[in-house]
């Protein structure tokens, strides 16, 4: 018998709740138990056990007296001798990857939503039980857990070798498209929830394929295929996409991945033309979506497996901090549109297209200037996963700006000609064991590999707040960098949602909207050109008629509501900030850069 045991009902699925039953063969006199305030991946604490409903013990029989110890820890005082059982529920209705769902359609569930921990026997087997609807139904279940007996639909018996490894691979529910391919020699699955008839799941599969083998190879060079199926970190492999209205992102796990996207991204047939298996124009929804892929399966090696020395094993019940979120979610980011443009699912002015967004998010971002890189990763649980309206001005991406670190280590090494940061990770890879690691471990190998020390990059791109050298460096890697006026936004130094109104979001520091008076929540209701007998009033519906009713002046009134007053800001239109935008100019030089490692 198993000393852990988690049975999952679905027999409230309109309630939105998950029944559970949990069986500890052998639990300690005074039983600890809690429920993870976090999820690995995803650092922010978002109190988990406020979902937990109806949770009491027996033994044998007899009820037993659980005791609340604080928000997510609860002690039993039962008889060591004979099994505990406890029951309770969870309420289930978060769409994201990050928690739980459960309805009439779908059910998807992390397991750091559902599963208590047993406090002192997180080492040990855990067994998981998922049974189906009580009623007859096409649901089927799909999970990155070993199987022990299920049936053709996944509903069954699976087994863990502990806590981490049943709370790190979450489970999809439904009726959902299925379909698998082999990559480096390994079975791969892909399950999609609420497709439409035009989606193309061949080309997503083959699409999915391509990245998966550009992914192995780039970790595991030079190996024979048994090599490398040998040196992997998984024996297979699942991608679960929930396909909804509106939404995107994604959560990395030791063997699978939860994604979601909008359906109007997934790859569709050209029904039109009646052409079968034929595919439609693949749009820039669809390339998104593929860097979504890439960047969580990248995430198999570099976070799960190569991470944190701070992670090397979790606390579930509290922050677990680190400064090198720059380098595992930020080189992730550099990676996975690389990864895409070296296996030609883009080309290079597609893949110069999303480096310039990433160059962009950091230029126009004042935070920049405040925090660096390794301090938005340690700040992550309080700043990156809390944004407000003024996060853009304290705070830079460990995402977007770790991306550019990445970016400028390479080609610095490419220019100095003697590694690249390809071999820096592999090299990563080899010295950690694909295990816990520091930043020391990062200095040390681009010391070995170059010859020289990084201190000082790492001080000022790491650790400092001064500009990086984008641009030398991208010119010499044959990339034409052109300066052109930014977006009326950002000239502006707004951010804005529009609909029936212009509402003002944020307000960046040191723009033209402060120095004028906006205040982030305002409406900004129309202008007024000039003074006395020669001015001239408009009513502003959305950002982008500013210059038709501007014309040539650089002054006017902006009339917004705050708190249904009335207010008249002096604007000054001001010039000179710009965007770039990335383009080839010698494709020998950029392919030594994009076509090869």
């Amino acid at each position: 018998m198993t000393a852990i045991g988690y049975e999952v009902r679905l027999t409230h699925r309109h309630a939105h709740l998950f029944d559970l039953r949990l069986t500890i063969a052998k639990p300690r006199a005074l039983q600890t138990l809690s429920l993870p305030v976090w999820i690995p991946g995803s650092y922010l604490v978002r109190e988990f056990a406020r979902h937990l409903q109806q949770l009491t013990g027996e033994q044998g029989g007899r009820t037993i007296p659980l005791k609340q110890l604080d928000k997510s820890h609860w002690q039993a005082d039962c008889d060591p001798a004979q099994a505990l059982v406890l029951h309770y529920q969870v309420y289930a209705f978060d769409a994201s990857v990050r928690s739980a769902w459960l309805d009439g359609q779908r059910g998807f569930f992390n397991g750091t939503s559902l599963f208590l921990q047993v406090h002192g026997q997180e080492h040990l087997p855990h067994r998981l039980d998922l049974l189906p609807p009580e009623r007859p139904s096409s649901w089927q279940a799909a999970t990155g857990l070993p199987v022990v007996k299920t049936d053709r639909n996944g509903f069954g018996r699976y087994q863990a070798a502990d806590y981490d490894e049943l709370v790190d691979s979450p489970v999809e529910l439904g009726e959902f498209w299925s379909g698998s391919f082999q990559a480096g020699g390994l079975p791969h699955r892909f399950v999609v929830a609420g497709a439409t008839p035009s989606f193309d799941g061949a080309r997503l599969l083959a699409d999915t394929q391509t990245i998966c083998e550009a992914a192995m190879k780039f970790w595991h060079p030079g190996q024979s295929a048994a090599q490398a199926r040998r040196s992997m970190p998984h024996r297979s492999y699942l991608f679960m996409l929930n396909a909804v209205d509106d939404g995107y992102g994604g959560l990395e796990h030791r063997n699978s991945t939860a994604l979601i996207c909008t359906r109007k991204d997934l790859p569709r047939q050209k029904i039109s033309t009646g052409q079968a298996g034929a595919t439609a124009t693949r749009g820039d929804g669809y390339t998104t979506l593929l860097g979504l892929i890439s960047h969580e399966y990248f995430h198999t090696w570099n976070v799960k497996q190569l991470r944190p020395a701070e992670f090397t094993r979790y606390d579930y019940s509290r922050e677990n901090y680190t400064e090198l979120l720059w380098f595992f979610e930020g080189f992730t980011s550099y990676y996975d549109d690389l990864l895409l443009r070296r296996s030609g699912l883009i080309d290079d002015l597609t893949y110069l297209q999303l480096l310039g967004k990433t160059v962009n998010q950091v230029l126009q971002t004042p935070g920049r200037k405040l925090q660096s890189v390794a301090q938005s990763s340690f700040d992550a649980w309080v700043k990156y996963y809390r944004q407000d309206e003024n996060t853009p001005n304290i705070t830079v991406s460990y995402y977007s700006k770790g991306a550019l670190v990445a970016l400028c280590l390479d080609l610095t090494l490419r220019q100095e000609g003697r590694s690249t940061l390809d071999a820096v990770m592999q090299a990563l890879w080899l010295r950690c064991s694909g295990g816990p690691m520091t930043e020391a471990d990062l200095a040390a190998v681009l010391q070995l590999l170059s010859g020289r020390s990084w201190t000082k990059e790492l001080r000022r791109w790491v650790h400092g707040t001064g500009e990086l050298p984008l641009k030398p460096l991208l010119e010499s890697v044959g990339v034409t960098v052109l300066e052109e006026p930014a977006a009326l936004a950002q000239r502006l130094g707004l951010r804005v949602s529009e609909g029936s109104n212009i509402v003002i979001k944020t307000v960046l520091r040191g723009g033209a909207a402060e120095q004028a008076g906006f205040a982030a929540g305002d409406e900004w209701l129309g202008l007024t050109i000039g003074s006395g007998k020669t001015s001239s009033g408009w009513r502003l519906g959305k950002l982008d008629e500013l210059p038709l009713y501007v014309g040539a002046a650089s002054k006017l009134r902006a009339w917004v509501a705050r708190d249904k007053r009335l207010l008249d800001l002096p604007l000054r239109l001001p010039s000179g900030i710009n965007s770039w935008r990335l383009l080839p100019r010698d494709t020998a030089l950029l392919g030594r850069w994009l076509s090869s490692p």
